[in-house]
């Protein structure tokens, strides 16, 4: 699914006028058709040139801010439970305060502060607090490894705290990462829908938030506009349980007892 939606949204940019997504590019509020396979909105917006446009800018934010928030939560993760001690103490001291911190209050707070956000500065805006899960997640991983025999025996070999986290750690990690990454992703996508739907996002992006804002904005279920309230909801209901099939088989590839299971 996930491949067919991408693959469909990035062939559409080379097969398709996908500059249609700006307002008065076609006649307003018209259902689906041969012309319009998605209708248009009330602003002479194509639905299928803004929904095409606006899964690759989504998932683009998607990408930046859950890879931002997994490498700093990553490299917060692995010093903190290699290395124990004090810095162990700080670091989870400072991810168990901030998770208590209400996530979207604060992005809402900051996007407004900052104004209107254009995709990549929703992406860093959400890269803020989108590393404290995944610091925590690495950190009791790193905990449970560091005293594995493989480790110690390249402890004992005289390897340095870098060279065992690079060569021997990480390795055994990279599933669980890969797994980590597509759950960040996820929650960056939701996080950037929710402010998106709020109006806190750039209003000149087509973006699949900003297509849901406009949407509620003009009221499109009262118009009877049934096909521009399916077709956002329906391209990001397909992208998250896209996602999060592909968790679930990078869980099932990382965790062997789920293997035993199936």
């Amino acid at each position: 699914m996930f491949v067919a939606l991408i693959g469909t949204a990035i062939v559409a940019h080379f097969v398709y006028d996908v500059s249609q997504y700006q307002p008065l590019s076609v006649m307003p509020s018209q259902p689906p058709s041969a012309e319009l396979p998605f209708g248009s909105d009330t602003q002479g917006r194509d639905l299928f040139a803004s929904v095409a446009r606006g899964t690759v800018l989504t998932l683009g934010i998607g990408l930046i801010a859950g890879g931002l928030g997994l490498l700093i939560g990553g490299t917060l993760g692995f010093i903190s439970g290699y290395f124990g001690g004090w810095v162990d103490t700080t670091i989870k001291l400072v991810v168990d305060v901030l998770l208590t911190v209400p996530a979207l209050l604060v992005l809402v707070i900051v996007a407004s502060a900052v104004g209107e956000l254009p995709p990549m500065g929703m992406a860093f805006v959400i890269a803020l607090l989108a590393w404290r899960r995944p610091a925590r997640q690495i950190r009791s991983q790193v905990l449970v490894l560091r005293n594995a025999g493989f480790v110690q025996t390249a402890r004992i070999s005289g390897c340095g705290p870098f060279t065992i986290i690079f060569k021997e750690i990480l390795p055994n990690l990279l599933p669980f990462l890969a797994a980590s990454f597509t759950v960040a992703v996820s929650a960056a996508i939701l996080a950037s829908v929710g402010l998106e739907a709020l109006g806190l996002g750039s209003q000149n992006a087509p973006t699949l938030g900003m297509t849901v804002f406009w949407m509620m904005n003009f009221s499109a279920l009262m118009l009877g506009m049934w096909w521009w309230v399916l077709t956002p909801i329906a391209v990001l209901i397909i992208l998250f349980v896209s996602l999060y099939l592909i968790t679930a088989g990078l869980d099932e590839l990382a965790n062997p007892r789920l293997r035993r299971r199936a």
